[in-house]
Parts: C-alpha cells; sequence; structure tokens
C-alpha cells in the first residue's frame, strides 16, 4: 500500500492507480481528449490533483464525479483504492427494454415462410 503523504499528484497516474481508467495511458488519452476536468477546469494530464478537488469524467458512457480523499502515485488494490475516493456520480437513467426485431415466442414453431420473409425485413436482410 502506497502511503507517502503527498499533497499532490498528476491527474493521469491518479486516474490510472484508483482503477477509474484501466491503463495511464488511457487516462492520458482522455485528458487530451477534453474528458476529464478538475475543479470544473479542463485538464492535462499533468494537471496537480490534491485532497478535496473534484474530478469529472466524461465521454466513457455515462459521466463519473469523484472527489479525491487520499492521493497515490502507484496502483493499489481495488479495496484501497475504492477509499481513496468518494464517488458522487449521478445514477446511470434506466435503460429500456427493446424487443430485438423478429424476437418470436418461444414454443410457436418454425416460422412460415410468410413470417420468415417479414422477419428478415425487420432484421434489415432483404
Amino acid at each position: 500500500m502506497e502511503s507517502s503523504g503527498k499533497t499532490s499528484g498528476r491527474v493521469d497516474a491518479w486516474l490510472w492507480a484508483v482503477r477509474l481508467l484501466k491503463t495511464r495511458a488511457a487516462a492520458a488519452a482522455a485528458c487530451n481528449a477534453g474528458h476529464v476536468t478538475v475543479g470544473g477546469v479542463r485538464a492535462k494530464p499533468a494537471t496537480p490533483v490534491k485532497p478535496g478537488a473534484t474530478v469529472e469524467i466524461t465521454g466513457l458512457g455515462d459521466k463519473r464525479v469523484v472527489v479525491v480523499v487520499r492521493v497515490i502515485a502507484k496502483r493499489v488494490g481495488a479495496p484501497i483504492a475504492v477509499a481513496c475516493y468518494e464517488d458522487h456520480s449521478p445514477p446511470p437513467p434506466p435503460r429500456e427494454f427493446i424487443a430485438p426485431a423478429g424476437l418470436r415466442d418461444r414454443g410457436a414453431g418454425r416460422p412460415t415462410k410468410r413470417e420468415r420473409r417479414e422477419i428478415d425485413r425487420l432484421r434489415g436482410r432483404a
């Protein structure tokens, strides 16, 4: 466990160390693409983070908002990494189930030629 008592560190290294992004290169790429903000300001990979700073990550499908509790420089285990930030992310929107085109009831038997043509048309094959 890394407990070096650092007061600040690079945002890309911190995002990787607390397991919010898989690699440090991915964290740097997210920063360069403008998907990471620290304190409401767009962050470069070398932007310093301090305890109490708010880090927002977008562009990964959903928005993550975390508050830095502890700055670490090396990747640690998941239970320790979760203790290094507080997650204030909004809950994801509810997903609606949309049945795939051409889904038939179980036990309905084989489709007729006409039904098969309709299914193919719905799926965009014809």
